[in-house]
């Protein structure tokens, strides 16, 4: 017989649910029998996880992080909360910094069990980089709000829905020469589905990780480089990557309409791995999948004939076979 999981029955408050991010981790809160409250600017963009619910067990609610009374109204009745939130334009440290601030307040004066706070491997409140400067605000205002607060740091996080591989997929399907930028930068990519279930893990059992703050990378680390050939193998494409210097990637990240901003061309640059000796999945109990483990199948649909096409890989096994 299953144990039920401790969230069973009980509300939890997923700020930020309707995101790439929330919607897998709505989706192993609803199969814990968790009560689930999407709060989020538009949550509508969540309405997709209705079948998956049973009757009365999901909620949708607009709420603005910068918004005092919002942010008190979504935590109302819950025992539970989980900050996704997250945002590249706009107010960064209003919503990251101030707002997560707020969140873990509202959260420890309203007597919630547990918080778990998404923040970002990163360079921190020394970044130059005002994201990075939000993201480490964020993180130091719910320690001082909610001490027993979880805090999870991910690495770059990729998934068949995401808009990080399916980028990169998208140009290497149309284009026959690439520029790669920042192509030594190593990498730690990890599955959405795993950081889903690290924050889901956690969010049961503060008493073991309430207090901590664990990076989450996957178990390889790969330079840009090796991930644009990788895709192109998955999608049986010969391409042609030139890396770009630092100077000429710099200047095209400040040009508008570009796929990268000069800001985040400034967070990839240095890499984006897991610190040496930090607490991670192995912790939670957890064991990270590696992309290979998926890159084939999400890269299925820009493959030359579809399903019906063949990666690299396969190509070359056939024609050795021939």
């Amino acid at each position: 017989m299953t144990t039920p999981s401790p969230l069973s029955g009980k509300l939890v408050t997923l700020f930020g649910g309707s995101g790439f991010i929330g919607n897998h981790v709505a989706q192993k809160l609803l199969e814990r029998g968790a009560r689930l409250r999407i709060a989020s600017r538009n949550p509508e963009k969540a309405f997709g996880l209705k079948p998956l619910a049973n009757l009365g067990q999901l909620q949708f609610v607009p709420c603005n992080l910068t918004h005092e009374t919002s942010v008190a109204a979504a935590l109302a009745g819950a025992s539970h909360a989980v900050n996704l939130v997250g945002v590249f334009a706009g107010d960064v440290t209003a919503v990251m910094g101030e707002g997560a601030g707020t969140l873990a307040r509202l959260a420890k004066d309203s007597g919630l069990e547990a918080l778990v706070h998404v923040s970002a491997i990163g360079p921190g409140a020394a970044s130059s980089v005002p994201y990075a400067q939000a993201k480490a605000l964020g993180e130091e205002r719910v320690r001082a709000a909610f001490p027993t607060a979880t805090i999870l740091r991910p690495s770059i996080v990729f998934g068949g829905d995401d808009n990080f591989l399916n980028m990169f997929g998208g140009m290497i399907e149309l284009a026959p020469v690439l520029p790669v930028f920042a192509p030594e930068a190593r990498l730690q990519l990890v599955v959405v589905d795993d950081v889903a279930e690290a924050i889901v893990t956690a969010l049961e059992h503060p008493e073991l990780h309430g207090g901590h703050t664990y990076e989450l990378g996957g178990p390889e680390q790969i330079s840009m480089m090796e991930l644009n050939q990788r895709i192109a193998a998955a999608q049986g494409r010969s391409r042609r990557f030139i890396a770009m210097p630092d100077t000429l990637s710099a200047i095209f990240a400040a040009l508008p309409g570009t796929p990268m901003s000069r800001h985040q061309w400034a967070l990839l640059k240095p890499g984006n791995v897991v610190a040496e000796g930090a607490r991670g999945f192995a912790e939670l109990g957890i064991e990270p999948r590696a992309l290979g483990l998926f890159l084939d199948k999400w890269m299925l649909r820009f493959r030359k004939h579809g399903r019906f096409g063949l990666s690299n890989e396969r190509a070359k096994a056939r024609k050795a076979a021939d």
